[in-house]
């Protein structure tokens, strides 16, 4: 084995005994036992190296073996099939990219939309295949201290709802999105079924109710698809030339809900340059310390979460994925507001 080889499985090992310690456990028994049997055996981590080194995160390598087959079995079982299929993994591992793209992130974002009067352009950077551009098209369930506050769109009960934890007076209406539209690098086809077998296996063995919700929300994107773009939004002529499609009459709102960690920092603060220049509303989900846009500046250590923005001021903490929302800000809009 070659020097670069060798540091290359060095590399898998050290990843997936980290992710088998750190990040699965209390989240996914499965992934946890896997991770730690690819930390215990060269030959399979020598086969998970010859993926790129930038595709090989084991939420990535996992969602992709069960998108082909593997059983959801101990990890004797998983590796044999692994060892067996390995040339197909390897090969889909990759072309693909953490893709997630979880609807329940709309409970979060909803109450920053609810603040935004009249029809609203709706453009997500890092859109996957866009089921967080149909926040009009879910129901939610806000449970807060005065009890729970229901939302359903015009037409009834979503096939897709959501629930969500709040404290705090915030504001809260299905947003008027007259156009919907997303950026990413490699966009997925709601319609498709090898992306929408590919969405659902990223989610983790053991998440309940997730695949379900998912794969309602693929239903509703298909049926109605977005405008999606393939680019690199952290390009400002790529940004520019998708906000320059939205319709006259309409308030162009950009989201970045979970995208900004995955975009290197020169990128992003190119990216949130140029999202500064649209004449747009600016909405985002993002980790406290990531950048300093927040005005006025966010105590990371205290915060409590993500911080849901709205053009750099925040307005909440948030749960990454929308499961809870702490309301902070003055601001309700002129809209009604739940407590």
């Amino acid at each position: 084995m070659d020097e670069t080889r060798g540091e290359d499985v060095d590399a898998v090992i050290e990843r997936y005994g980290r992710f088998a310690r750190d990040e699965a456990p209390g989240r996914s028994a499965l992934y946890a036992e896997w991770a730690d049997g690819v930390a215990s055996d060269p030959a399979l981590a020598a086969l998970l190296a010859r993926i790129p080194a930038t595709r090989r995160q084991p939420p990535l390598v996992f969602a992709v073996t069960r998108m082909l087959g593997a059983p959801e079995s101990a990890f004797p079982a998983w590796a044999a099939w692994l060892v067996e299929h390995g040339e197909e993994v390897v090969a889909e591992a990759s072309v693909r990219r953490l893709q997630t793209n979880e609807p329940q992130r709309c409970a979060a974002l909803l109450p920053a939309l609810a603040t935004i009067d009249g029809p609203i352009a709706l453009l997500e950077v890092g859109a996957s295949a866009g089921l967080c551009l149909y926040p009009d098209r879910y129901s939610y369930r806000y449970r807060g201290s005065d009890g729970v506050l229901a939302l359903d769109p015009d037409a009834g009960t979503s096939a897709v709802v959501l629930e969500c934890d709040i404290t705090g007076a915030l504001p809260l209406r299905l947003p008027e999105v007259v156009w919907r539209a997303g950026i990413d690098l490699e966009p997925l086809d709601a319609g498709d079924e090898g992306d929408r077998r590919f969405l659902t296996s990223l989610v983790w063995p053991g998440e309940s109710g997730r695949t379900e919700r998912i794969a309602a929300a693929l239903d509703i994107a298909a049926a109605d698809p977005p405008h999606l773009m393939a680019g690199d939004a952290s390009d400002p002529e790529v940004l520019r030339a998708a906000g320059a499609l939205a319709p006259a009459g309409a308030t162009l709102v950009v989201t970045t809900p979970g995208v900004l960690p995955h975009i290197p920092r020169a990128g992003r603060e190119r990216l949130l340059d140029a999202v500064r220049a649209l004449d747009a509303v600016w909405i985002t989900i993002d980790p406290p310390a990531l950048h300093d846009r927040w005005r006025p500046p966010v105590d990371a250590a205290s915060w409590g979460g993500f911080v849901l923005g709205r053009d750099g001021e925040a307005l909440a903490a948030v749960d990454p994925l929308g499961s809870f929302v702490h309301w902070r800000a003055w601001r309700t809009g002129g809209t009604d507001a739940a407590g």
